[in-house]
């Protein structure tokens, strides 16, 4: 009695299955360079941001963020 569990079909090589890791780990790997770049650039943004006259101002006036129609405040 010869039963087969595995039908050819499914049956991979570990060749294959290495490449298939490759691409996968190739993919998140250009994932996490390309929000790597983008950190770097928000965070050069927001210290341009911090160094603006616009800023400076807000923060001396002292002003609360709280306060608008998003918070009930009528």
């Amino acid at each position: 009695m010869n039963i087969n569990l595995f039908p050819k079909a499914i049956i991979v090589t570990t060749t294959q299955l290495t490449m298939i890791l490759i691409a996968v780990a190739t993919i998140f790997l250009v994932f996490i360079l390309i929000a790597i770049v983008k950190m770097y650039k928000l965070k050069a943004e927001n210290k341009k941001l911090m160094q603006t006259n616009a800023y400076k101002d807000y923060e001396e006036a002292g002003e609360d963020m709280t306060r608008g129609h998003l918070y009930g405040d009528h």
